[in-house]
């Protein structure tokens, strides 16, 4: 079993009692439909193909599509990533292409359910959020009653804007691997990449990984399977050369990306997770966020704010920390420089990144559930309780799920 990094990142409703029960038992028990940013006008060069996805990822559907239409799958445009274990439906671009090819497309898989045109191609970010139909397995509807509890407060309050646990990989470390890469501290990433064993690596991974902490470079290099390429390459190199510079060197640059990426996220969450108590309340010195523009001001007078949070107008951000990240002032301001403190980590670390440098952003510490609706059922395969929400672009729906159930959520 993985450490469950969220034990220190409190819930908003820790004084409700969990429900439990599980999520994505049957692949209709999760169901995502994105809401782009904007419909496709039925003009241009781009054919835009809203398809249902079942039990795939988007990479893979990209490569489906590509395939069909024989194109490079780096030209299929989406707008973000969505569940592989779930019932899901995204838009794709694609253009220059003879779109007869995709009418009445099913195979089980992957399903077209309409095509249009655009001028532009569908880019990452290019939504306003998703809509979520979530069941709950293994509780029954005296449950309800409790979980309508927690609803209502996340209703009233916001939901606190984690960033969900598959932000921090299988192994639930790619945040200190991020870590690392921002102290240059090269034998503890190398270390944590290609050794430190945990109880949940699978046989080959676990030996391997016992290996490199033994110094047997070459039973390592055996032992790792071929699919795990930049550990493989990370390895050739350090055995090699005996330089870990050279060794980080060797390993993807978007994946070194995204570990510095999830490094920034558990500071986030650090960040948030002292201000649990209050995501709703605005404070002298907060960089609050407009919810309709996205624009970010500070707080000079909370009393004078506070309705407009009430309404969710507005909404206290924390800190994605970056080189080019501001500081809010007051006990916010506090909270965000001791967090950094305990992590041993200055903003200027994020620059000396070289081609992996990170700017850093804000962001608010709560979402607003639009739509929420919540009830109990049964079917075919027993009782649940049903959550139906939407969620802005970039919301985990794990956050609502992990304050509800109370337990360790597997990732969207």
């Amino acid at each position: 079993m993985h450490e469950d990094i969220f034990a220190g990142w409190p819930c908003l409703t820790r004084d409700f009692a969990g429900i439990g029960g599980e999520i994505k038992v049957h692949p209709d028990d999760f169901r995502v439909d994105e809401i782009p940013a904007y419909m496709p006008c039925g003009e241009g060069t781009h054919v835009f193909v809203r398809a249902e996805k079942r039990g795939m990822t988007t990479p893979a559907a990209t490569g489906r599509l590509a395939k069909i239409l024989g194109i490079n799958p780096a030209d299929v445009g989406y707008a973000g990533l969505k569940d592989a274990r779930a019932v899901t439906t995204q838009y794709f671009s694609m253009e220059h292409v003879d779109e007869k090819k995709l009418c009445g497309y099913d195979d089980g898989q992957l399903k077209v359910v309409s095509i249009s045109r655009h001028g532009n191609k569908l880019k990452t970010g290019h939504l306003l959020g998703n809509r979520f139909v979530i069941r709950i397995r293994g509780v029954s509807r005296e449950q309800l009653g409790n979980a309508r509890a927690i609803f209502d407060v996340l209703c009233r309050r916001g939901v606190p804007n984690y960033f969900g646990v598959q932000r921090f990989g299988a192994r639930r470390d790619t945040h200190l691997l991020g870590e690392a890469l921002v102290r240059d501290d090269r034998d503890g990433f190398l270390k944590k990449f290609l050794g430190s064993p945990q109880a949940g690596d699978f046989c080959d991974m676990q030996a391997a990984r016992d290996s490199f902490d033994a110094g047997c470079l070459d039973r390592a290099l055996k032992l790792w399977p071929r699919q795990f390429e930049d550990q493989r390459k990370a390895l050739l190199m350090f055995r090699k050369t005996g330089r870990p510079g050279l060794a980080i060197g060797a390993v993807d640059k978007r994946m070194k990306r995204l570990y510095i990426s999830a490094f920034q996220s558990a500071v986030f969450n650090d960040i948030l997770a002292m201000r649990i108590d209050g995501i709703d309340t605005l404070l002298a010195g907060d960089m609050a966020c407009k919810s309709d523009t996205g624009g970010i001001f500070y707080v000079e007078n909370p009393a004078d704010e506070q309705p407009r949070a009430d309404r969710y107008e507005i909404s206290p951000t924390g800190m994605v920390p970056g080189y080019r990240s501001n500081f809010a002032v007051g006990r916010q301001g506090e909270i965000e420089h001791e967090v950094l403190s305990r992590r041993g980590v200055e903003l200027d670390m994020f620059k000396n990144l070289g081609p992996l440098k990170a700017k850093g952003t804000r962001r608010i510490l709560r979402y607003c559930l639009h739509e929420p609706d919540i009830d109990a059922g049964s079917d075919g395969n027993g009782t649940f309780i049903e959550v139906r929400f939407c969620a802005p672009a970039g919301c985990y729906a794990t956050s609502l799920l992990r304050e509800m159930m109370k337990t360790e959520i597997e990732g969207e």
